[in-house]
């Protein structure tokens, strides 16, 4: 048998997502810079932060632009992970029903076809089982859990993407750091008279990508800790649900080897 490579998830709509949170932040981020700039053109006027979002970014430089970059991954694959880690993509509703009266039936190439018009979680593991239907509820039973464990670390590989970008973003906000925090006690020692309020500006601008870098890790070390636990929470349900779709099909093999005592097949 063989799958579609419809997966839970395609580059194109990851792509489309990107492209959706990146307006979503411009639309939110262009207010605050025009808001900003008017704050600055008129006198009297004092703004909340010492800094504003434009002077942020130009104080983060490169690395806080790689930064930023990072953040929109990070949205981007947080809203195709709660489109995609969903109790109806793991367990399509009415699968479970149908393939349960199919093997009522004893229709099993009519629930083979139809696990594969649903490639998803439920899907496949249904589908490991019914094509080992010949050899026994047990080695079924071995199949499905097979299934399940490889469903289960693929989307498990997926969240790992946030939690690299968790453990990335610090570090690039920390190395932004440390070398601002170099380039301005280079220029405090090429002044004749330094004085210590001329290496403050230099210090604070070189904190700014430290901030940034936090910011972006901590949503994103929330959301690795969110979807882990969904993930597990659907995988062992969705597991347990393929196990009762197969529950009458197991007692009728059970009841067929009790008929025949001499028999060592479980079918």
């Amino acid at each position: 048998m063989k799958f579609s490579r419809n997966e839970q998830h395609s580059p194109g709509n990851l792509a489309k997502t990107g492209l959706v949170c990146f307006a979503i932040c411009l639309f939110v981020c262009l207010p605050n810079f025009a808001c900003a700039d008017e704050a600055v053109s008129k006198p009297g006027v004092t703004t909340e932060s010492f800094l504003s979002p434009r002077e942020l970014l130009a104080a983060g430089g490169t690395i806080g632009y790689v930064i930023i970059f990072l953040s929109f991954l990070m949205v981007a694959l947080i809203v195709d992970y709660l489109l995609t880690i969903r109790r109806t993509t793991f367990m399509p509703p009415g699968l479970a029903e149908e393939v349960h009266k199919l093997l009522a039936d004893r229709k099993l190439s009519e629930a083979t076809k139809l696990c594969e018009k649903h490639p998803g979680f439920m899907g496949r593991v249904l589908a490991a089982g019914l094509l080992e239907s010949q050899l026994g509820y047990s080695v079924m039973e071995k199949a499905m859990e097979d299934a399940a464990a490889e469903q289960s670390a693929r989307c498990y590989r997926r969240i790992e993407h946030v939690a690299v970008i968790s453990t990335l973003a610090p570090m690039l906000g920390l190395m932004g750091t440390v070398w601002g925090m170099i380039q301005a006690f280079m220029e405090f020692e090429m002044k004749a008279n330094p004085q210590i309020s001329e290496l403050a500006p230099g210090v604070y601008k070189a904190l700014v990508t430290t901030l940034q870098g936090l910011a972006v890790a901590i949503p994103a070390i929330a959301a690795v800790a969110f979807f882990r636990s969904r993930v597990e929470e659907l995988s062992m349900e969705a597991t347990l649900l393929a196990s009762h779709v197969f529950a009458d099909f197991r007692r009728a093999a059970q009841l067929r080897k009790k008929s025949r005592p001499g028999s060592d097949s479980d079918v």
